[in-house]
């Protein structure tokens, strides 16, 4: 049980890191003029983002489920449903500019002189800005579930 627990939670983190490296890569390629190119490694980076944040889910419920500390543990903390809390927040924050990377990708590539209006490029920033400020939370409530808070 110990070993599953712990193939659990480094798959867990690295995960998470990955997640967190991924929205820090669309921040930094959402601004000024977005090539064809850019807007195609965006839509790229965006459907890796859905991938590993599913992963993420999947391996968090197996550590509930099949870690040492049991899922009464997860069930009853408080903590716990914030740092959910938060990941859901995360993820509802990603449609739009999901939705805006796919829509431009589309359009550059059957208009090649297609330009994403400026107004739209700092909704999307704004939108992944947020997403990396509440996912700050995420570690933060991890911390003090570790710590045993909210139980």
């Amino acid at each position: 049980m110990g070993t599953t627990d712990l193939l659990l939670a480094i798959a867990h983190h690295l995960l998470v890191f990955s997640l967190a490296g991924i929205i820090g890569a669309e921040f930094v390629l959402v601004r000024g003029e977005l090539g064809a190119a850019t807007l195609k490694r965006l839509a790229g980076i965006d459907r890796h983002y859905g991938i590993i944040a599913a992963l993420i889910v999947i391996v968090g419920v197996c550590r509930v489920f099949f870690g040492l500390k049991g899922w009464e543990f997860y069930v009853y903390n408080w903590v716990f449903w914030a740092k959910m809390a938060a990941f859901i927040v995360v993820g509802l924050l990603s449609i739009i500019p999901t939705v805006r990377f796919i829509s431009w990708s589309r359009q550059a590539s059957g208009n090649p002189s297609f330009s994403v209006p400026a107004a739209e490029i700092a909704s999307v920033k704004n939108y992944v800005r947020a997403e990396g400020f509440i996912f700050l939370l995420i570690p933060v409530f991890a911390a003090a579930l570790a710590r045993g808070y909210g139980y």
